[in-house]
């Protein structure tokens, strides 16, 4: 069973780059699955993100809590995305947020130490990694500027194009979070748009 959700991260990989029998192997070799029920945490503030951490199975979401104890939703990660701290994970820093289970989730995980190793016996390994980074950075700068200058039935809408039935697995006050605001007015937005949302 652990190797059918290494198989689901080495598919993923081979969509961008691709990979020998023995390359799959090596992944095979480093990869562990980790196993998270519902609300579970696999990471969280003062810990250092040592992983670079791929979604199998369920979902889990990427979380700050501020000095109210007010939660902010950074990322939410369905099968076949990562998640991680990135800025822990390349700083080498310890963590100011929480990575949590949405619902029950499985995780495939390489370490940061065998991932460097990767890098040297597999340069198209170095080379996904860089992808994926500059993919998420991308991102991160789109979002920040988009919650500066899009209104947020418009970055609702976008939400869900990007996130497949993602309103039957994530509860409302998490959607509310990531976008920044209130589920309340998160509420009042959809019943505004009803027509246009159906």
């Amino acid at each position: 069973m652990t190797e059918d959700y290494v198989e689901v991260l080495v598919k993923h990989i081979q969509q961008t780059i691709g990979l020998t029998d023995r390359e799959i192997e090596r992944l095979n070799e480093v990869a562990e699955v980790v196993s998270l029920k519902r609300k579970e945490l696999l990471l969280q503030p003062g810990q250092l993100s040592q992983h670079m951490r791929f979604i199998a199975k369920g979902s889990a979401r990427c979380y700050h809590l501020d000095e109210q104890s007010k939660e902010h939703t950074l990322q939410i990660g369905i099968e076949e995305w990562w998640i991680n701290d990135l800025y822990s994970y390349l700083a080498q820093k310890e963590s100011k947020l929480f990575i949590q289970a949405i619902e029950p989730a499985v995780i495939v995980q390489i370490s940061r130490e065998n991932l460097e190793q990767l890098y040297i016996e597999i340069p198209a390994i170095s080379t996904f990694f860089r992808l994926k980074i500059q993919s998420a950075y991308v991102a991160l700068q789109e979002r920040t500027i988009e919650n500066m200058s899009v209104d947020v039935y418009t970055r609702y809408q976008r939400f869900i194009k990007e996130y497949r039935n993602i309103e039957q697995r994530v509860p409302q006050y998490m959607i509310a979070s990531y976008l920044g605001v209130t589920p309340e007015f998160l509420s009042y937005l959809k019943k505004k748009h009803l027509d246009s949302l159906s």
